[in-house]
């Protein structure tokens, strides 16, 4: 059974990339320009990872993740914030939300699958 990604990221040219990536890769990625789109999209997907970014415009990652592990439904899904947030600080705020890891951007595409 193929693996559904979801990726939610503000940046189109990067969004579409990560995708194009993913879907190389066998993946079934898919895509939400901000997080109030992606938390609506990881309901209805119920996808097997989430890869989210963390600044975005409405409700960021850290939004993102905390609503998400309130709902039963999307609770224990993986997720992974791919962010340009490099501050220990932030890292720590998203363990401690409960992702499941934390990559930073620039980021190689090896380094994109290993963690996927």
């Amino acid at each position: 059974m193929t693996k559904k990604i979801l990726v939610i990221e503000d940046a189109h040219s990067l969004r579409r990339d990560i995708i194009e990536m993913l879907g190389f890769e066998g993946y079934d990625a898919h895509g939400a320009e901000n997080g109030l789109v992606g938390v609506d999209m990881a309901r209805d997907l119920n996808p097997d990872l989430i890869i989210c970014d963390i600044m975005m415009p409405g409700l960021d990652g850290f939004g993102v993740l905390e609503t998400l592990r309130m709902e039963a439904a999307t609770s224990m899904i993986p997720f992974i914030f791919l962010t340009a947030r490099t501050d220990r600080v932030d890292i720590r705020q998203g363990m401690e939300l409960g992702a499941d890891d934390y990559l930073t951007k620039p980021f190689t595409a090896a380094e994109l699958l290993n963690t996927v």
